[in-house]
């Protein structure tokens, strides 16, 4: 199976566009959602093209291809408005391998048994090794980046996960 995994979308419509125009040209066939759908949150600015309401449109249509985790910008008011459900987290095996998703504002408190962790929350692309036995990744925001990173999501496909920036330019890989 082939995924498009994407974080802190934080209400901007151009990357919503993108995200569904990645899925489709990939040919991908679920889109993971690590949180942060709608709203920009009080610590970012306003993005550039927000417009939560378009990023519903944009979304909603594709709701039987989306895996969602719950993040820390997230409101009940969401739920009602997006057709898809945002878990709090989830547990499952995917490609072969036991993994957790999570926003990632909480990931200290994970204590589970998964090999892959699937993260977003601080806007910067992580590939590691946790301390506690597992692997981190995540694809950074693909709306507001931070640390000098770029605006960037990851296609999994197969045992390979590939960190991309919106331009093409692959930020890193893990391959299990």
């Amino acid at each position: 199976m082939k995924y498009l995994i994407v974080s802190d979308i934080h209400g901007a419509f151009d990357s919503a566009e993108f995200i569904i125009n990645e899925f489709n040209k990939e040919k991908c066939d679920y889109i993971l959602l690590l949180g942060d759908v709608l709203y920009h949150g009080p610590r970012n600015d306003l993005p550039a093209f927000y417009n939560p309401k378009k990023v519903i449109s944009i979304l909603n249509p594709y709701k039987d291809k989306i895996i969602c985790v719950k993040g820390n910008c997230e409101a009940e008011v969401d739920q009602m408005v997006l057709d898809f459900k945002i878990l709090d987290s989830f547990d499952g095996i995917i490609n072969d391998i036991k993994c957790h998703l999570e926003h990632g504002h909480h990931l200290d408190l994970y204590k589970g048994d998964s090999k892959l962790v699937l993260y977003g929350h601080t806007h910067i692309p992580d590939n590691s090794y946790d301390i506690r036995g597992f692997h981190l990744i995540n694809p950074g925001s693909i709306t507001i980046p931070k640390n000098n990173s770029k605006r960037g999501y990851a296609i999994w496909d197969n045992h390979k996960i590939t960190l991309l920036s919106m331009d093409k330019e692959i930020v890193s890989e893990y391959i299990y």
